[in-house]
């Protein structure tokens, strides 16, 4: 239940470092914002300018929109079936958002961190902080500002898909939404989408670096260091 999009319009990032010669745990790296702040094109930019990075496909009881497919851009599922899953701690997180259920299965992600993959969560603030209660030190979460209130109201009618108390109610949820930002390891403003997928990708490559994410394969490296000298 992981998986990436297609690549986006966005120039593509610098190569990411080649992690795969030296063994590591992988990590969760949750992204949140308001609706409207760029989190979903960001996310796909991160993704498409790295092959370590997946997405973890949400499960959701809202119907399909134009051109969303199953599986791809959500599992599409009942809401028996997904009371089921949330029963039986096959969800990881999950919460009810405008009348509807999201969620993100648990066993594809305990499984990615396990081979050393990191998953790319886009999540709210009530997702963020199930995934750290039950990941606890796999996780690292950024939170996306907007520029100005102005420009997120204008993202939001931009899209043409709702009405204006939809768009009322939508502003009131990224207000609230807005209001957990210090509740994350890193906060960025999203006022230059280039710039701001460019600290994404910072922020990730120095997370992947930290020491406990990689005992393991420092562990082997050092203690043939080791032998070679003799020590």
């Amino acid at each position: 239940m992981l998986n990436k999009p297609p690549a986006v319009i966005l120039p593509v990032l610098g190569a990411v470092e080649d992690f795969g010669t030296m063994p590591r745990r992988g990590l969760l790296f949750i992204l949140s914002s308001p609706s409207g702040a760029g989190k979903t094109t960001l996310s796909r930019h991160l993704l498409a300018a790295d092959d370590a990075l997946n997405l973890s496909v949400s499960a959701t009881t809202r119907p399909p929109r134009t051109g969303e497919r199953d599986g791809v851009d959500y599992h599409f599922v009942g809401v028996d079936v997904f009371g089921e899953m949330v029963a039986s701690g096959a969800m990881l997180e999950h919460a009810k958002v405008f009348d509807n259920l999201y969620g993100s299965p648990r066993a594809p992600v305990e499984d990615a961190l396990a081979a050393g993959r990191d998953v790319l969560f886009d999540v709210d603030w009530q997702g963020a902080q199930q995934i750290k209660l039950a990941m606890q030190g796999d996780v690292v979460s950024v939170f996306i500002l907007p520029p100005s209130v102005a420009t997120l109201e204008g993202r939001l009618k931009s899209r043409a898909q709702d009405d204006d108390a939809t768009v009322a109610r939508r502003m009131a949820k990224a207000m609230d939404e807005i209001s957990h930002w210090r509740e994350y390891d890193y906060v960025l403003v999203n006022d230059d989408l280039d710039k701001c997928a460019t600290q994404l990708a910072a922020i990730l490559t120095a997370e992947r670096l930290r020491l406990h994410r990689r005992n393991s394969g420092l562990d082997g490296f050092v203690a043939g260091l080791e032998s070679d000298k003799g020590l």
